[in-house]
């Protein structure tokens, strides 16, 4: 209506509407100064395509707990992840790495401490707060299960929250396992060592008494 001209003759490029082959145009910061808060609504007859993807996985971990020290060890991790169609093979398994070793790191050590007493924030610096390390998570395995998406031209799905997402009830069911040999019923995160003793310890003295 702007340019005059047949919706088929008009490209959008750079910011603007333009006909083809000519240099008329119009930027679309202009049609929306011009239409806003008018009754000249622009007549839009398309629709857009909103597709949601649902990526899935499954992850296992195998993790040993020394019962004497409280320490927790992941001895194997395998996740297996459907992202759709994989553009960068390289990037995804990268953010799955990442991703796992944050859920390592909120299962064994991430705990915001506060004194009873005064409501003080004790975990206040990286020197109180533990912070996950490339170390914590041995004998990791990525695996790719693509199924493609009919939602998008890509066949592509999220991969962005899969390894948190996975390694957190995967490592705090291994952890539940472990310490249910000990004769630890219930336990929450994180698995600090101190805390895992400590159950083991009242475990130990609940089976005696």
């Amino acid at each position: 209506k702007e340019l005059e001209a047949a919706a088929a003759d008009i490209e959008f490029r750079e910011g603007s509407y333009r006909i083809k082959g000519t240099d008329r145009a119009v930027t679309l910061l202009a049609l929306a100064q011009k239409y806003a808060g008018t009754p000249n609504a622009l007549d839009v007859k398309t629709e857009g395509r909103f597709g949601v993807t649902f990526p899935n996985g499954c992850h296992v971990a195998e993790v040993e707990i020394e019962p004497e020290t409280g320490i927790a060890e992941i001895v194997r991790f395998t996740a297996v992840d459907d992202a759709g169609n994989i553009i960068n093979h390289q990037i995804v398994e990268g953010q799955m790495q990442g991703g796992i070793t944050q859920g390592a790191g909120q299962v064994f050590g991430e705990h915001a401490v506060y004194d009873p007493d005064t409501g003080q924030l004790l975990t206040g610096s990286f020197m109180d707060y533990p912070m996950p390390r490339a170390g914590l998570v041995n004998g990791l395995a990525i695996r790719e299960h693509p199924v493609p998406t009919a939602t998008n031209p890509l066949g592509a799905k999220g991969v962005g929250e899969a390894g948190v997402s996975g390694s957190l009830p995967a490592l705090m069911n291994a952890v539940s396992d472990a310490l249910r040999q000990a004769g630890v019923t219930r336990f929450d995160m994180p698995a600090t060592p101190d805390r895992l003793w400590r159950a083991i310890r009242d475990a130990k003295a609940g089976a005696r008494s």
